[in-house]
């Protein structure tokens, strides 16, 4: 289906409150240190979709402050995040385009199943911190 660069849509509200490390105190901080996270994945690829990506991280509420950096573009959403995820969507793979959406929302992954696009876990952008050891 490909006949440009894939399209990464991140859920940035979904992919931040994965991880439970206080994301709540500073939510444009949490949405920003996602979208650093994210740029080499826009030269490297990511499982079964390579590189090079156009990666649009989708922020909302108190996130939406966060501005784009060479290789991750952020959308902040006029209202629901997920309604501008679908429209992204939406207009990639009428375009042609292979869509993959990070999310764990499993509403939103139906709608954008809809237009075609895959769906990925938090844990594809953004691995679990290591658990603190027992100590004795």
């Amino acid at each position: 289906m490909t006949n440009e660069q894939g399209l990464v849509v991140v859920d940035a509200a979904n992919v931040v409150g994965s991880v439970p490390d206080g994301w709540w105190r500073d939510r444009r901080g949490a949405a920003e240190r996602l979208r650093d996270s994210l740029v080499p994945f826009a030269s490297a690829g990511l499982p079964g979709l390579p590189g090079p990506l156009e990666i649009v991280l989708v922020v909302e509420g108190a996130a939406a402050g966060a501005g784009s950096v060479p290789g991750v573009r952020v959308e902040a959403a006029p209202g629901e995040g997920d309604d501008l995820v679908v429209e992204l969507v939406a207009a990639g793979s009428g375009a042609g385009r292979d869509c993959l959406v990070v999310t764990a929302d499993r509403g939103l992954r139906r709608r954008v199943e809809a237009y075609g696009a895959r769906c990925a876990g938090p844990r594809t952008v953004r691995p679990l911190p290591p658990r603190p050891r027992d100590v004795t």
